[in-house]
């Protein structure tokens, strides 16, 4: 399953932290994590079948991530989900303002998580309206948000994150549940640590279809605005 980890004002230093595997078939072409020529307000993975992404940042403090709901696939889908992502990324209105203005039946079935600073939204396509989440620890696989099956990884999750976060101890929570097999399997694995200090700290790392590490890339800088 696609696993996303986040914790929602949970330390005092540290407001948003998100650990993240993408689950993907290796065939589909997709770019590395990075500063997108034509958007560069945006950090993030980019599909390139459709153009879209499945998790990322802006410049300014925004996020979202969004994850495919288990047999929710509609071969007559208007819209990509990893739409949903980059809409929100490149906008500037306030989650719960910009999931109001989707048309949720345009997408198959997916999960999508949405932050600015001051909010963290969530919305199924598959459970209902968006809601605002309030301080907390999250875990959102192919299904709803908090199902019985990311209870373990939320435990390893909220371990690595006391007493600080960081970097590798955060890939280790999210390598136990690293999918392997030929055709489908985790492509990536992506960590951000977002801190009071104004610095956003980024980093992704990718496999094989062995499921051995590749390379990982590492973004580090100050939210403007």
């Amino acid at each position: 399953m696609c696993l996303i980890l986040l914790a929602w004002r949970q330390h005092p230093q540290f407001p948003l932290i998100v650990a993240a595997n993408r689950d993907e078939f290796h065939a589909r072409p997709a770019e590395r994590a990075g500063f997108w020529k034509d958007h560069p307000e945006i950090l993030a993975g980019r599909d390139l079948e459709a153009q879209g992404s499945w998790m990322g940042v802006s410049r300014t403090g925004r996020f979202a991530a969004v994850t495919n709901y288990r047999g929710g696939r509609d071969p007559k889908a208007a819209e990509s989900r990893g739409a949903l992502v980059t809409g929100f990324l490149r906008g500037d209105l306030a989650p719960g303002e910009y999931l109001a203005n989707l048309k949720p039946s345009n997408y198959s079935g997916f999960n999508l998580l949405l932050a600015d600073r001051d909010q963290l939204w969530c919305l199924s396509n598959r459970e209902g309206g968006g809601r605002r989440l309030e301080v907390g620890l999250y875990g959102l696989g192919n299904y709803f948000l908090d199902t019985p099956e990311v209870a373990e990884p939320k435990n390893r999750f909220f371990q690595a994150i006391n007493p600080a976060p960081s970097m590798e101890p955060l890939f280790s929570v999210l390598a136990t549940s690293k999918i392997v097999a030929p055709e489908y399997g985790t492509r990536c694995s992506t960590v951000l640590i977002r801190g009071n200090d104004g610095i956003e700290r980024y980093a992704e790392r990718s496999f094989d279809t062995v499921g051995t590490d590749g390379s990982t890339v590492r973004y580090e800088f100050h939210r403007s605005g």
